[in-house]
């Protein structure tokens, strides 16, 4: 069994989640910069199994790709690319900074911590993953 991957692209950096081997728990790890993200992924894949990635898809309110597509769409086909036998999906993305800012406030974390913008990428990575894993589990059930 492998792990699921997901990543918050943006311009400057990328949040990274991943779930355990059993898929049950989606956990925050890194965010790095966007421009060592595929050498980050290539090492991460080397020591982990990862048989499953997502890519976060910006989507405007009328369900549109939005103006962050034009810089996502490259990284993704270089993504299926570099790693040809692991599945890339996509996942709606939208209102995840602002849900990931919402749950960082209400931890209680100190203001200066809140506005680490790693931080928020990562969390929102993290949210990502956990709507995929909802929606794949959905699937199960119906």
């Amino acid at each position: 069994m492998g792990r699921i991957l997901a990543i918050d692209y943006g311009k400057k950096r990328s949040g990274i989640a991943v779930t355990d081997e059993l898929k049950i728990i989606a956990t925050g790890l890194s965010t790095v910069p966007t421009l060592e993200l595929l050498n980050f992924l290539k090492d991460y894949l080397r020591r982990e199994r990862v048989e499953c990635m997502v890519v976060g898809e910006p989507k405007q309110m009328d369900n549109t790709p939005s103006e962050a597509s034009v810089i996502i769409e490259p990284f993704v086909k270089k993504l299926r690319n570099t790693f040809p036998d692991v599945r890339i999906a996509r996942m709606d993305e939208r209102f995840t900074s602002l849900l990931a800012t919402r749950a960082i406030r209400e931890s209680g974390v100190r203001k200066k911590v809140r506005q680490d913008k790693a931080l928020i990428d990562t969390v929102s990575a993290t949210l990502i993953l956990q709507s995929f894993m909802e929606q794949e589990q959905n699937k199960y059930l119906k």
